[in-house]
Parts: C-alpha cells; sequence; structure tokens
C-alpha cells in the first residue's frame, strides 16, 4: 500500500482547508485509514480516523467538532475536511493505513504499517 497526503498550505485562523490521502496498492475497503500530525518539538499525535470496513470515523478531542474525516471507496480516498483552523492545529499531517489495527490502538502511530510523506499545514494568527 502507497499513500500520497495532498492538501496542505498556509491559512489564517478560522479558515478552512481540506486534506486527501490517495491510496495505491492493495489497500481495500477493510483497511483503517488515519490521520496524523507532529509539529516541530511534539510527538507525532492522533488526528481522526476511519475504522475498517464499516467506516466509523474517530477523532481526537481537539478537533472534534471542527473535523471532518470521510472515505470515498471508488476513488481510494481519504479526505480531511478541517474546519475553524487554529494557530496549534499547525503540524505536518500525515495519512497512515492497517489492515490489522484494533479499536483500542486506533490513535496510536505504532499500529499502522503504511505512511504518506506528510503535508504541512500552517495556521498563521
Amino acid at each position: 500500500v502507497q499513500l500520497q497526503a495532498s492538501g496542505g498550505g498556509l491559512v489564517q485562523a478560522g479558515d478552512s482547508l481540506r486534506l486527501s490521502c490517495v491510496a495505491s496498492g492493495r489497500a481495500g475497503s477493510g483497511t483503517t485509514v488515519g490521520w496524523f500530525r507532529q509539529a516541530p518539538g511534539h510527538e507525532r499525535e492522533f488526528v481522526a480516523a476511519i475504522f475498517r470496513s464499516a467506516g466509523r470515523a474517530y477523532y481526537a478531542d481537539s478537533v472534534k467538532g471542527r473535523f471532518s474525516i470521510s472515505r470515498d471507496r471508488a476513488k481510494k480516498t481519504v479526505d480531511l475536511q478541517m474546519n475553524s483552523l487554529r494557530p496549534e492545529d499547525t503540524a505536518i499531517y500525515y495519512c497512515a493505513a492497517s489492515d490489522s489495527v484494533i479499536l483500542s490502538a486506533l490513535a496510536s502511530p505504532n499500529a499502522y504499517t503504511y505512511w504518506g510523506q506528510g503535508t504541512q499545514v500552517t495556521v498563521s494568527s
């Protein structure tokens, strides 16, 4: 599975961005896809994920109500719509995928096998 993340950019606080993660290879509808982010000097943290084929979405508390994750099975894409962006959302955003992650480990970067290259999101105040 290869992942390609795109859509980052420089925006002002309150603006919106839509990130896209395109999967190629043997990624199937049962694959869990997540978004993580990493700011300078910080560890990589969970943002959101779509869990397996059921497609239920999970979010970090810090982005609930502002971010929305969605999957297009036909296009093999998972998008992250980010609204009401804040300066603290500034980070490199990565998409990740796993065929075997369990629900209790959904927020752990170590549970994901495949990673995209990351896309920079910068939110100015």
